[in-house]
């Protein structure tokens, strides 16, 4: 279990050979790279600038992990999430889940970037053609999140 926090890019594909070297019992990989857009609401973005609270933001998203681990039979997790100011088409956030099958992984990674958009403490600020504004959170981003509290009751 890895997670991350920093102003530098990453290489996905660098990302992904270490992590699936650790095991040779891997039979699978399933990733997500999010991706700063240039439109947001209507409206162009210049720039998108996340701030954080050092170790607390981490500590959130190694419990994020872990209860992935208790739900999915799945090897190891990275999570990659940069902060400062970005630009469009820029690499926000890495997510890379090993398991030895697919569908573990698969829903390892969805449920991991649900619960990163929705639990991890990152504030994001957007520089547009009329000025700043701070990103709300999405109903969208909860409803999905919420879906796995009622896979886990049922």
């Amino acid at each position: 279990m890895s997670v991350r926090i920093q102003t530098e890019d990453f290489d996905v594909s660098q990302e992904m050979l270490a992590l699936r070297k650790k095991n040779a019992k891997v039979g699978a990989v399933a990733s997500f790279v999010g991706v700063v857009r240039d439109l947001n609401d209507g409206e162009d973005i210049s720039t998108l600038e996340l701030e954080h609270y050092p170790g607390m933001t981490e500590r959130s998203l190694e419990l994020i992990v872990t209860e992935a681990k208790a739900r999915w039979d799945i090897y190891d997790a990275l999570i990659i999430h940069r902060v400062g100011v970005l630009r469009p088409l820029d690499q926000i956030v890495l997510v890379i889940v090993t398991s030895a099958h697919r569908g573990e992984s698969f829903k390892a990674c969805e449920f991991l970037m649900d619960y990163l958009k929705t639990r991890a403490p990152f504030w994001k600020k957007e520089q547009t053609s009329s000025g700043e504004r701070w990103v709300e959170a999405r109903a969208s981003d909860a409803e999905a999140a919420e879906r796995w509290a009622k896979a886990q009751s049922k």
